[in-house]
C-alpha cells in the first residue's frame, strides 16, 4: 500500500470513499414531451383539473455519469 493512497481502515479492513458519480434526473409527459422544471410541477399537472395528464403519463429518466469506478479487482496500481 503506498502512502499517499486514500484509504481508511475500520476495524482491520480496508474502506474506499464512494465513487465520483454525477446523476441528472428530467421529468416529463411521456406523450407531449413537456419537461417539467421539478416533480412538484408534473404532481401539479396530474392534478389539475383543466388538463388529461394522468401519473401514468409522467416519465422520469436518470443518466448516471461515474466518473472513476473504485478498484474492486484488488490489483496493484
Amino acid at each position: 500500500m503506498a502512502i499517499n493512497d486514500n484509504i481508511t481502515v475500520l476495524a482491520g479492513k480496508i474502506t474506499t470513499s464512494a465513487p465520483d458519480v454525477e446523476t441528472t434526473s428530467t421529468v416529463k409527459h411521456a406523450t407531449t414531451g413537456k419537461v417539467y422544471a421539478s416533480e412538484s410541477e408534473a404532481e401539479a399537472d396530474v392534478n389539475n383539473p383543466a388538463t388529461d395528464t394522468t401519473k401514468n403519463d409522467i416519465r422520469r429518466d436518470v443518466a448516471i455519469n461515474v466518473n472513476k469506478l473504485p478498484d474492486i479487482l484488488g490489483g496493484s496500481s
